[in-house]
């Protein structure tokens, strides 16, 4: 299966979630890169056929373990994995995960603080 890589960029200055293409239109000028914070696609989609990012705050359902959860999608160790402040789960297949908002925006989300 061919997966797509594509990014999508939080603006620190206007406090939303840009798509990567909306960047391109910036002059060089405009285009600050602390103001913007680079979240990857995982290459995999939502039980609603959602993009999952990194920064993403997931619900995951009936994971490997048979546990509900709340946690943030990341990039780490060479992977994407679903971190909750207790654990990383990698194990894609087992789990049912809805994105239910992002680390920016909704970060009251995450059950357990970092």
């Amino acid at each position: 299966m061919k997966r797509e890589i594509k990014f999508r960029a939080w603006d620190n200055e206007c406090k939303v979630i840009r798509k990567y293409d909306e960047l391109k239109g910036l002059t060089l000028d405009a285009l600050d890169a602390s103001d913007f914070e680079l979240e990857q696609f995982t290459g995999l989609k939502d039980k609603n056929g959602k993009d999952i990012y990194e920064g993403d705050i997931v619900r995951c359902e009936h994971d490997y373990q048979g546990t509900d959860y709340n946690g943030k999608v990341m990039f780490f160790n060479g992977g994407f994995c679903v971190w909750t402040g207790g654990f990383r789960n990698y194990v894609w297949d087992d789990m049912i995960p809805e994105i239910i908002g992002n680390i920016h925006e909704n970060p009251e989300l995450l059950e357990v603080d970092e």
